[in-house]
C-alpha cells in the first residue's frame, strides 16, 4: 500500500486548553482494560481512559508525555483525540504538588463519613497515584 498513512494526527485537549496537536507515528495510553497502542489505520474506537500517561511518538521519533486524569478517547484511522478534564505536559508535572495531592486524598479517605465521600477520596487518590507514576515515567525517559 504505497499511499497508506505513516502518521496519525493526535489532539490532547483539557477542559482549559489544547495540550498537544501534531502528527505521530504511535500513541500509547491507559485504556479501561489496559494499555492501548494506536498506530495509523487503527480501527475506529471510542472508549474511556483511566488516569495515567499518554506517550506520543512524534513524526521525528521524539516523544511527548502527557498526564491525563482520565477522559474519553476517540480513534479514527488517521486521527486520535483525547479529551480530559485535566491534562498536563510531562515537563509541567510537579512532584511536590503531586505528593501533596496524594497526601490530601489519603487524609480524605481516612476521614470519609459516607459512601460518596469514600468514592470521591478513592477517585482523587487514584488520580494522584497515576500522576506520580506518569512523573516517574517522564523523568526516566529524559
Amino acid at each position: 500500500m504505497a499511499d497508506a498513512p505513516h502518521t496519525l494526527h493526535v489532539d490532547v485537549v483539557s477542559a482549559h486548553e489544547s495540550i498537544y496537536s501534531g502528527e505521530a507515528r504511535f500513541v500509547v495510553l491507559p485504556g479501561e482494560a489496559g494499555e492501548l497502542g494506536i498506530y495509523p489505520r487503527h480501527t475506529p474506537l471510542i472508549t474511556r481512559v483511566r488516569p495515567g500517561a499518554v506517550r506520543i511518538v512524534k513524526e521525528d521519533g521524539g516523544e511527548e508525555f502527557i498526564f491525563i486524569a482520565g477522559g474519553i478517547l476517540e480513534v479514527q484511522p488517521t486521527r486520535v483525540t483525547v479529551l480530559s478534564d485535566t491534562a498536563i505536559r510531562g515537563k509541567d508535572l510537579d512532584e511536590q504538588k503531586a505528593n501533596q495531592a496524594r497526601a490530601e486524598a489519603e487524609e480524605a479517605l481516612r476521614n470519609a463519613k459516607s459512601e460518596i465521600d469514600l468514592a470521591k477520596a478513592q477517585s482523587e487518590l487514584a488520580v494522584a497515584v497515576a500522576e506520580m507514576a506518569a512523573l516517574r515515567r517522564y523523568l526516566r525517559k529524559r
